[in-house]
Protein backbone atom coordinates (compact mmCIF):
# COMPACT_ATOMS: atom_id res chain seq x y z
CA UNK A 1 0.00 0.00 0.00
CA UNK A 2 1.41 3.38 -1.00
CA UNK A 3 -1.08 5.63 0.78
CA UNK A 4 -1.09 5.76 4.59
CA UNK A 5 -4.00 4.32 6.57
CA UNK A 6 -6.10 7.27 7.76
CA UNK A 7 -7.15 6.88 11.39
CA UNK A 8 -10.06 8.26 13.34
CA UNK A 9 -10.08 7.85 17.12
CA UNK A 10 -13.11 7.18 19.33
CA UNK A 11 -12.26 8.43 22.80
CA UNK A 12 -9.52 10.40 24.53
CA UNK A 13 -8.10 7.79 26.89
CA UNK A 14 -4.73 8.20 28.54
CA UNK A 15 -3.22 5.24 26.65
CA UNK A 16 -4.16 6.96 23.38
CA UNK A 17 -2.54 10.21 24.47
CA UNK A 18 0.66 8.66 25.82
CA UNK A 19 1.43 5.83 23.41
CA UNK A 20 -0.88 5.09 20.49
CA UNK A 21 -1.47 8.51 18.94
CA UNK A 22 2.22 9.51 19.11
CA UNK A 23 3.00 6.21 17.36
CA UNK A 24 0.39 6.94 14.65
CA UNK A 25 2.01 10.33 14.04
CA UNK A 26 5.50 8.84 13.80
CA UNK A 27 4.67 5.96 11.47
CA UNK A 28 4.91 6.79 7.74
CA UNK A 29 2.17 4.23 6.94
CA UNK A 30 -0.43 5.83 9.23
CA UNK A 31 -2.08 9.23 9.40
CA UNK A 32 -4.21 10.76 12.16
CA UNK A 33 -7.31 12.44 10.71
CA UNK A 34 -9.81 13.07 13.50
CA UNK A 35 -10.74 12.34 17.09
CA UNK A 36 -14.13 12.19 18.82
CA UNK A 37 -15.14 12.26 22.48
CA UNK A 38 -18.33 12.26 24.55
CA UNK A 39 -17.78 15.98 25.04
CA UNK A 40 -16.74 17.91 21.96
CA UNK A 41 -14.74 20.38 24.05
CA UNK A 42 -12.51 17.52 25.17
CA UNK A 43 -12.15 16.35 21.56
CA UNK A 44 -11.06 19.86 20.54
CA UNK A 45 -8.34 19.90 23.19
CA UNK A 46 -7.14 16.45 22.18
CA UNK A 47 -7.24 17.34 18.49
CA UNK A 48 -5.26 20.50 19.13
CA UNK A 49 -2.60 18.51 20.93
CA UNK A 50 -2.17 16.09 18.03
CA UNK A 51 -2.88 18.34 15.05
CA UNK A 52 -6.03 16.66 13.73
CA UNK A 53 -9.74 17.46 13.37
CA UNK A 54 -12.31 17.19 16.18
CA UNK A 55 -15.46 15.34 15.14
CA UNK A 56 -18.81 16.39 16.57
CA UNK A 57 -19.43 12.94 18.06
CA UNK A 58 -18.66 9.24 17.55
CA UNK A 59 -21.21 8.77 14.77
CA UNK A 60 -19.91 11.79 12.89
CA UNK A 61 -16.42 10.37 12.96
CA UNK A 62 -17.59 7.00 11.64
CA UNK A 63 -19.34 8.72 8.73
CA UNK A 64 -16.21 10.53 7.53
CA UNK A 65 -15.09 9.31 4.09
CA UNK A 66 -11.50 10.32 4.84
CA UNK A 67 -11.25 7.78 7.69
CA UNK A 68 -10.11 4.28 6.69
CA UNK A 69 -9.65 2.81 10.15
CA UNK A 70 -10.81 3.51 13.68
CA UNK A 71 -8.79 3.19 16.87
CA UNK A 72 -11.04 2.59 19.90
CA UNK A 73 -9.60 3.25 23.37
CA UNK A 74 -13.03 3.53 25.00
CA UNK A 75 -13.85 1.74 28.28
CA UNK A 76 -14.13 -2.02 27.76
CA UNK A 77 -17.88 -2.04 28.35
CA UNK A 78 -18.41 0.15 25.26
CA UNK A 79 -16.26 -1.89 22.88
CA UNK A 80 -18.95 -4.25 21.63
CA UNK A 81 -21.26 -1.43 20.59
CA UNK A 82 -18.67 0.76 18.91
CA UNK A 83 -16.61 -1.98 17.30
CA UNK A 84 -19.87 -3.16 15.75
CA UNK A 85 -20.82 0.33 14.57
CA UNK A 86 -17.35 0.92 13.12
CA UNK A 87 -17.44 -2.34 11.17
CA UNK A 88 -20.93 -1.54 9.90
CA UNK A 89 -19.54 1.80 8.69
CA UNK A 90 -16.92 -0.07 6.67
CA UNK A 91 -13.96 0.87 8.87
CA UNK A 92 -11.05 -1.33 9.86
CA UNK A 93 -10.76 -1.46 13.66
CA UNK A 94 -7.89 -1.42 16.14
CA UNK A 95 -9.40 -1.68 19.63
CA UNK A 96 -7.84 -1.65 23.07
CA UNK A 97 -7.99 -4.92 24.95
CA UNK A 98 -10.26 -6.63 25.66
CA UNK A 99 -12.00 -6.63 22.30
CA UNK A 100 -15.30 -7.05 24.18
CA UNK A 101 -16.25 -8.11 27.72
CA UNK A 102 -17.99 -11.33 26.58
CA UNK A 103 -16.72 -14.34 24.64
CA UNK A 104 -19.91 -14.54 22.56
CA UNK A 105 -19.64 -10.86 21.58
CA UNK A 106 -15.97 -11.26 20.69
CA UNK A 107 -16.73 -14.20 18.40
CA UNK A 108 -19.55 -12.21 16.78
CA UNK A 109 -17.29 -9.20 16.10
CA UNK A 110 -14.53 -11.38 14.67
CA UNK A 111 -17.02 -13.08 12.37
CA UNK A 112 -18.50 -9.74 11.32
CA UNK A 113 -15.06 -8.40 10.39
CA UNK A 114 -14.27 -11.57 8.45
CA UNK A 115 -17.50 -11.44 6.48
CA UNK A 116 -16.97 -7.76 5.64
CA UNK A 117 -13.32 -8.20 4.67
CA UNK A 118 -12.17 -5.76 7.33
CA UNK A 119 -9.18 -5.90 9.67
CA UNK A 120 -10.01 -6.22 13.38
CA UNK A 121 -7.16 -6.27 15.89
CA UNK A 122 -6.94 -6.22 19.67
CA UNK A 123 -4.34 -3.68 20.80
CA UNK A 124 -2.50 -6.06 23.15
CA UNK A 125 0.81 -4.55 22.15
CA UNK A 126 3.28 -6.51 24.26
CA UNK A 127 2.81 -9.53 22.01
CA UNK A 128 4.37 -7.51 19.17
CA UNK A 129 7.62 -6.82 21.04
CA UNK A 130 10.60 -8.79 19.75
CA UNK A 131 11.57 -9.64 23.33
CA UNK A 132 9.03 -12.45 23.45
CA UNK A 133 10.06 -13.87 20.09
CA UNK A 134 13.61 -14.02 21.46
CA UNK A 135 12.34 -15.93 24.50
CA UNK A 136 10.50 -18.36 22.22
CA UNK A 137 13.70 -18.93 20.27
CA UNK A 138 15.54 -19.75 23.51
CA UNK A 139 12.81 -22.22 24.48
CA UNK A 140 12.80 -23.90 21.09
CA UNK A 141 16.59 -24.09 21.25
CA UNK A 142 16.38 -26.10 24.47
CA UNK A 143 17.95 -23.41 26.66
CA UNK A 144 16.02 -24.56 29.76
CA UNK A 145 15.14 -28.07 28.65
CA UNK A 146 11.45 -28.93 28.57
CA UNK A 147 9.09 -26.20 29.76
CA UNK A 148 7.19 -27.28 32.87
CA UNK A 149 5.52 -24.14 34.19
CA UNK A 150 4.79 -20.49 33.41
CA UNK A 151 4.42 -18.10 36.33
CA UNK A 152 3.18 -14.70 35.16
CA UNK A 153 2.08 -11.59 37.05
CA UNK A 154 0.91 -8.08 36.31
CA UNK A 155 -0.22 -5.70 39.01
CA UNK A 156 0.10 -2.14 40.23
CA UNK A 157 -1.02 0.09 43.13
CA UNK A 158 -4.63 1.25 43.59
CA UNK A 159 -6.02 3.61 40.98
CA UNK A 160 -7.56 7.02 41.49
CA UNK A 161 -11.06 6.83 43.01
CA UNK A 162 -12.75 8.01 39.79
CA UNK A 163 -10.86 5.68 37.45
CA UNK A 164 -13.19 3.94 34.98
CA UNK A 165 -11.64 0.58 35.84
CA UNK A 166 -13.61 0.72 39.07
CA UNK A 167 -16.88 1.07 37.11
CA UNK A 168 -18.74 -2.25 36.63
CA UNK A 169 -21.13 -0.57 34.17
CA UNK A 170 -18.15 0.26 31.93
CA UNK A 171 -16.60 -3.22 32.03
CA UNK A 172 -14.13 -2.48 34.82
CA UNK A 173 -12.17 -4.89 36.96
CA UNK A 174 -8.69 -6.34 37.24
CA UNK A 175 -9.32 -9.50 35.24
CA UNK A 176 -10.16 -7.64 32.03
CA UNK A 177 -7.57 -4.92 32.58
CA UNK A 178 -4.48 -6.66 34.00
CA UNK A 179 -5.35 -10.35 33.76
CA UNK A 180 -5.17 -10.27 29.97
CA UNK A 181 -1.38 -9.87 30.07
CA UNK A 182 -0.27 -12.92 32.09
CA UNK A 183 -3.00 -14.97 30.42
CA UNK A 184 -1.66 -14.06 26.98
CA UNK A 185 1.90 -14.86 28.06
CA UNK A 186 0.76 -18.29 29.23
CA UNK A 187 -0.86 -19.05 25.87
CA UNK A 188 2.19 -17.77 24.01
CA UNK A 189 4.51 -20.23 25.73
CA UNK A 190 2.25 -23.17 26.57
CA UNK A 191 0.12 -23.22 23.45
CA UNK A 192 -3.54 -23.49 22.51
CA UNK A 193 -4.62 -26.39 24.74
CA UNK A 194 -4.59 -24.46 28.03
CA UNK A 195 -7.68 -24.88 30.18
CA UNK A 196 -8.63 -23.18 33.42
CA UNK A 197 -8.31 -25.52 36.43
CA UNK A 198 -9.16 -23.03 39.16
CA UNK A 199 -9.42 -19.31 39.82
CA UNK A 200 -10.18 -16.71 42.44
CA UNK A 201 -11.25 -13.08 42.13
CA UNK A 202 -11.29 -10.60 44.99
CA UNK A 203 -14.34 -8.37 44.75
CA UNK A 204 -14.45 -4.83 46.08
CA UNK A 205 -17.98 -4.79 47.58
CA UNK A 206 -18.30 -1.03 47.43
CA UNK A 207 -17.30 -0.69 43.79
CA UNK A 208 -18.66 -4.01 42.54
CA UNK A 209 -15.56 -4.97 40.52
CA UNK A 210 -12.75 -7.45 41.00
CA UNK A 211 -9.55 -5.72 42.14
CA UNK A 212 -7.23 -8.73 42.09
CA UNK A 213 -7.17 -12.38 41.25
CA UNK A 214 -5.24 -15.49 40.36
CA UNK A 215 -5.76 -18.50 38.13
CA UNK A 216 -4.27 -21.94 37.57
CA UNK A 217 -4.29 -23.30 34.03
CA UNK A 218 -3.04 -26.60 32.65
CA UNK A 219 -2.35 -28.35 29.36
CA UNK A 220 -3.50 -31.94 28.76
CA UNK A 221 0.07 -33.19 29.39
CA UNK A 222 0.25 -31.51 32.80
CA UNK A 223 2.25 -28.35 32.13
CA UNK A 224 0.84 -25.47 34.17
CA UNK A 225 0.49 -21.71 34.27
CA UNK A 226 0.04 -19.73 37.48
CA UNK A 227 -1.31 -16.23 36.87
CA UNK A 228 -1.60 -13.32 39.31
CA UNK A 229 -3.04 -9.89 38.56
CA UNK A 230 -4.66 -6.86 40.12
CA UNK A 231 -4.53 -3.22 41.12
CA UNK A 232 -3.81 -3.38 44.82
CA UNK A 233 -0.13 -4.37 44.61
CA UNK A 234 3.35 -2.97 44.39
CA UNK A 235 4.19 -2.75 40.68
CA UNK A 236 5.05 -6.08 39.06
CA UNK A 237 5.13 -6.96 35.36
CA UNK A 238 6.95 -10.23 34.71
CA UNK A 239 6.94 -13.86 33.76
CA UNK A 240 9.14 -16.82 34.68
CA UNK A 241 9.47 -19.92 32.51
CA UNK A 242 10.54 -22.93 34.59
CA UNK A 243 12.00 -25.81 32.66
CA UNK A 244 13.57 -29.18 33.34
CA UNK A 245 17.07 -27.66 33.17
CA UNK A 246 16.70 -24.00 34.14
CA UNK A 247 14.60 -20.86 34.18
CA UNK A 248 14.01 -17.83 31.97
CA UNK A 249 13.05 -14.65 33.83
CA UNK A 250 11.69 -11.52 32.12
CA UNK A 251 10.88 -8.39 34.11
CA UNK A 252 9.00 -5.31 32.88
CA UNK A 253 7.52 -7.71 30.36
CA UNK A 254 4.23 -6.09 29.34
CA UNK A 255 4.54 -2.30 29.25
CA UNK A 256 8.17 -1.35 28.58
CA UNK A 257 8.93 2.20 27.42
CA UNK A 258 10.03 2.40 23.80
CA UNK A 259 13.53 3.37 24.99
CA UNK A 260 13.97 0.41 27.35
CA UNK A 261 16.55 -2.25 26.49
CA UNK A 262 14.82 -5.46 27.61
CA UNK A 263 16.80 -8.06 29.54
CA UNK A 264 16.32 -11.83 29.52
CA UNK A 265 17.80 -13.58 32.56
CA UNK A 266 18.83 -17.22 32.20
CA UNK A 267 19.30 -19.31 35.32
CA UNK A 268 20.92 -22.75 35.45
CA UNK A 269 21.56 -23.97 39.01
CA UNK A 270 24.16 -21.52 40.34
CA UNK A 271 24.95 -19.95 36.97
CA UNK A 272 23.14 -16.82 35.81
CA UNK A 273 23.61 -14.78 32.66
CA UNK A 274 21.73 -11.98 30.98
CA UNK A 275 20.89 -11.20 27.37
CA UNK A 276 20.19 -7.53 26.62
CA UNK A 277 18.13 -6.74 23.51
CA UNK A 278 17.69 -3.53 21.51
CA UNK A 279 14.80 -1.22 22.48
CA UNK A 280 11.55 -1.46 20.51
CA UNK A 281 8.30 0.48 20.38
CA UNK A 282 5.64 -2.22 20.67
CA UNK A 283 2.90 0.28 19.79
CA UNK A 284 4.63 1.07 16.50
CA UNK A 285 5.08 -2.66 15.87
CA UNK A 286 1.36 -3.19 16.42
CA UNK A 287 0.47 -0.39 14.00
CA UNK A 288 2.67 -1.97 11.33
CA UNK A 289 0.98 -5.32 11.88
CA UNK A 290 -2.42 -3.65 11.64
CA UNK A 291 -1.48 -1.90 8.40
CA UNK A 292 -0.42 -5.28 7.06
CA UNK A 293 -3.81 -6.76 7.95
CA UNK A 294 -5.57 -3.87 6.21
CA UNK A 295 -3.43 -4.47 3.12
CA UNK A 296 -4.74 -8.02 2.76
CA UNK A 297 -8.32 -6.82 3.36
CA UNK A 298 -8.91 -8.69 6.57
CA UNK A 299 -7.47 -10.31 9.67
CA UNK A 300 -5.16 -13.29 9.58
CA UNK A 301 -6.72 -16.51 10.86
CA UNK A 302 -4.11 -17.06 13.59
CA UNK A 303 -4.82 -13.62 15.03
CA UNK A 304 -8.58 -14.19 15.24
CA UNK A 305 -8.06 -17.59 16.87
CA UNK A 306 -5.97 -15.96 19.59
CA UNK A 307 -8.47 -13.15 20.17
CA UNK A 308 -11.31 -15.62 20.66
CA UNK A 309 -9.23 -18.01 22.76
CA UNK A 310 -8.27 -15.25 25.18
CA UNK A 311 -11.91 -14.21 25.50
CA UNK A 312 -12.97 -17.80 26.20
CA UNK A 313 -10.36 -18.23 28.93
CA UNK A 314 -11.35 -14.92 30.54
CA UNK A 315 -14.94 -16.17 30.73
CA UNK A 316 -13.75 -19.49 32.18
CA UNK A 317 -11.70 -17.75 34.88
CA UNK A 318 -14.76 -15.73 35.86
CA UNK A 319 -16.89 -18.88 36.07
CA UNK A 320 -14.29 -20.85 38.04
CA UNK A 321 -14.02 -17.95 40.48
CA UNK A 322 -17.78 -18.06 41.00
CA UNK A 323 -18.31 -14.48 39.94
CA UNK A 324 -20.60 -14.15 36.93
CA UNK A 325 -19.92 -11.24 34.64
CA UNK A 326 -21.86 -8.06 35.38
CA UNK A 327 -24.48 -7.35 32.72
CA UNK A 328 -23.86 -3.97 31.13
CA UNK A 329 -26.67 -1.43 30.60
CA UNK A 330 -26.75 -1.72 26.78
CA UNK A 331 -26.85 -5.54 26.76
CA UNK A 332 -29.94 -7.63 26.35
Amino acid sequence: MNDPIRFGVLGCADIARRRTLPAILREPTTELVAVAAREQAKARVFAGQFGCAAAADYRSLLSRPDVDAVYIPLPAGLHHEWVGRALEAGKHVLVEKPLTTRYAHTVAMVESARSLGLALMENLTFLRHGLHSAVLDLLEGGEIGELREVNAAFGFPPLGPDDIRYRPDLGGGALLDTGMYPLSAARLFLGPELEVVGATLKLDPERGVDVSGSALLSTPDGRTAQLTFGFEHAYRSDYVLWGSEGRIVVERAYTPPATRRPVIRLEHEEVRRELTLPPEDQFANTLRAFVGAVAVAGQRAAETVEICARARLIDEIRVKAGQPRVRLPHEV
